[in-house]
């Protein structure tokens, strides 16, 4: 800072930036480490849950749209062609006045985009609340009684 040794000096007021280049060289770095990380992409990987109950699929209520690695359709476990799903799905919900649930299971090495297309055209045809199925971790049951075929039974059910 410089002063100046004349008269007719007033006050003069000079920013301190040293604060605001701290700041500016804080930021860099985490730009710098925190990129990298960005342009790795995000993998996302479905859920396993652990005392699941057995869902029956019941064609008359629930609704279970399925897709598989290649990206095909199934409503209800049959085939269903890609042109075919939309009109298929508005059909039904449309005629629905209650319950506008369907269910979505996808498999584990499908690209998440495949299954956001799928929810948005679920919403885009009627479909008010959408569940995702998941599938039990490997190697492993229910501990709660009752809640599935392999779960221990409580004492004194068939």
């Amino acid at each position: 800072m410089a002063m100046s040794a004349g008269g007719g000096g007033g006050v003069k007021a000079e920013p301190n930036v040293t604060p605001m280049i701290d700041v500016m060289l804080v930021l860099l770095i985490i730009f710098m480490v925190v990129t990298p990380a960005l342009l790795a992409g995000f993998q996302a990987v479905p859920p396993q849950g652990q005392n699941l109950k057995d869902h029956p699929e019941d064609a008359e209520q629930d609704q279970v749209l399925g897709l598989d690695r290649d990206g095909n359709y199934y409503l209800n476990k049959k085939p269903i062609s890609k042109t075919a799903i939309e009109g298929e799905i508005k059909r039904i919900y449309e005629a629905r006045t209650v319950d506008k649930i369907m269910y979505l299971k996808a498999d584990k090495d499908l690209l998440y985009s495949k299954v956001v297309d799928a929810t948005d055209m679920a919403a885009k045809n009627g479909v008010r609340v959408l569940g995702l199925i998941s599938d039990q971790k490997n190697g492993t049951v229910s501990t709660v009684a009752g809640d599935s075929k392999d779960s221990p039974k409580l004492p004194g059910t068939p």
